[in-house]
């Protein structure tokens, strides 16, 4: 695997097989910075990001290169330099791979076409995030050691989530059942004929779901109103403590961040038992090393 561009048509034993190698990844497990010692990562994000940005810093770090940490605040775009010049002057500078965050659909592939480095892509506007994808993959099988017949529910706001995209064809991959939820005005057409089941009534499809997977209202993805009000959201499809208290027993709370607390999320939720977003946020970095280590090393 040269890049990571998106999950769409990777076969099971493909993902088992980089999520197994995350597995060495954890901490504890055997030193890995001989991997890239010596070499560079660029970090090249058009969008703002915390959690995926500082996992892949310190995936890259880990596996014992150096960072370039490139933001476009400050960067020669405001004065009118493209995206290709961009990609152009950062492989120049010789790193090994470029991982990149884009508010375009399929900007990291048009930039894998004219560069000779690994691209990876950290989230195309509302097209993919695998990285998202496989490392909430991995934090589920830790949980349950397959995701075979399991069933994750993933609600909110699915029509701008590059997040629900990546994680339908990884779970599908892996065996899940997939079921999103949210309002009609946010759910894209043709999520069956990717495998999903759809429906807009959270409070029927709780009990039935073994993982649930809130989504971020993503505002400023939205040029018009797709919703009376955040509050009129949060009455319908926020997961609160009356909605939890009607999953199953061991079923688990995931969020991909950044939360809209009390809207999505009850903060009671969020902080509960039952929430793994921490474990996400770490086992973030055991994946995205394991994905250095495949395109890069």
């Amino acid at each position: 695997m040269r890049h990571l561009l998106g999950i769409e048509g990777w076969r099971r034993d493909e993902l088992e097989s980089l999520l197994d190698r995350a597995k060495a990844h954890l901490p504890g497990g055997p030193d890995a910075t001989h991997l890239l010692r010596g070499r560079v990562v660029a970090n090249v994000f058009f969008e703002d990001s915390t959690r995926t940005r500082t996992s892949f810093h310190m995936a890259a770090k880990g596996l014992g290169a150096s960072v370039l940490n490139w933001t476009h605040t400050g960067s020669s775009v405001s004065k009118g330099e493209t995206l290709l010049d961009t990609a152009r002057n950062i492989e120049a500078t010789g790193p090994v791979a470029i991982v990149m965050r884009h508010r375009s659909s399929g900007a990291p592939h048009l930039v894998a076409k004219h560069v000779k480095c690994a691209v990876i892509n950290a989230g195309d506007g509302t097209h993919e995030h695998p990285s998202q994808a496989l490392l909430d993959a991995f934090t589920l099988r830790q949980r349950w050691g397959s995701l075979e017949g399991r069933t994750v529910l993933i609600v909110g706001d699915v029509l701008h989530s590059r997040v629900a995209r990546s994680n339908l064809h990884c779970l599908k991959a892996l065996g899940a059942r997939v079921v999103m939820c949210g309002p009609p005005t946010l759910m894209p057409p043709g999520l069956e004929a990717l495998g999903a089941e759809v429906t807009h009534n959270l409070d029927a499809a709780l009990p039935q779901a073994d993982a649930v997977m809130c989504l971020r209202i993503q505002l400023e993805r939205q040029g018009q109103a797709f919703l009376p009000s955040t509050r009129e959201y949060a009455r319908l499809f926020g997961l609160n403590a009356a909605r939890e208290a009607r999953m199953k027993a061991d079923a688990v709370v995931m969020h991909p961040g950044p939360i809209n607390r009390g809207v999505e999320l009850a903060p009671a939720v969020a902080d509960g038992p039952r929430s793994v977003i921490l474990e996400q946020v770490s086992n973030g970095v055991a994946v995205r090393r394991a994905i250095l280590e495949v395109c890069a090393a």
